[in-house]
């Protein structure tokens, strides 16, 4: 019988137990503290990717008890830490992007101008609450007080990233407000700033 496939999300978890032996619990609560922003998944499949593993010999299972009960630690194998470098060695495709507020915004002429404005506000409201928690950490890092300092360098990356694309969707927000607030009430009458569409050929001449 055949090993369960693993995936993206098999290995992203082995390399949550290269960091150090977690519990189902553990690992659902690191992966969504952790990874959640870039590698969202259900927690309910977590609970089955460390049994995956174990079944390919990349991590193994030892049961221990907290108080009166028992739990499942996983921790990674020699062998799991070799797959892991093998996947590591093969570059990772690039993002997917799932904007429902751009889908709205596309077919807005079918609504109103103020469906308009308040999807572009709640896209904005979406940034903003983000980046507190967001913000929190970087200041936290930045100080050297963020858990697992010894990987500072590598959260940083995806902090960079996730600190540039909040202020991004501000930003666009503040400006798709100015341009829908010059539209007519009937959005399908809109016409666009030929001098703003000349900016945004520029801008992609990057």
């Amino acid at each position: 019988m055949s090993s369960p496939r693993l995936t993206s999300t098999s290995y992203a978890v082995l390399g949550l137990l290269g960091v150090q032996p977690w519990s189902t619990y553990e690992l659902t609560r690191q992966m969504d503290r952790s990874l959640g922003r870039m590698w969202p998944r259900a927690a309910s499949k977590l609970y089955e990717e460390p049994k995956k593993l174990v079944a390919h010999g990349y991590a193994s299972a030892a049961t221990d008890t907290v108080g009166r009960r028992p739990r499942t630690v996983y921790s990674i194998t020699e062998e799991g830490r070799a797959a892991l470098a093998r996947w590591l060695a093969e570059p990772g495709e690039g993002p997917v992007l799932e904007f429902e507020a751009l889908v709205k915004l596309g077919f807005a002429e079918h609504g109103t101008r103020e469906d308009a404005l308040r999807t572009v506000a709640a896209a904005r409201a979406w940034a903003a609450e983000r980046n507190v928690v967001n913000r929190e950490a970087a200041r936290d890092y930045a100080a050297g007080e963020g858990p697992y300092q010894h990987r500072a360098a590598q959260g940083m990356i995806a902090g960079a990233f996730f600190t540039d694309l909040y202020a991004m969707v501000a930003r666009w927000a503040d400006w798709a407000e100015e341009q829908i607030g010059t539209w007519p009430e009937d959005p399908g009458e809109a016409v666009a700033d030929r001098r703003e569409l000349e900016e945004i050929a520029r801008r992609a001449d990057w």
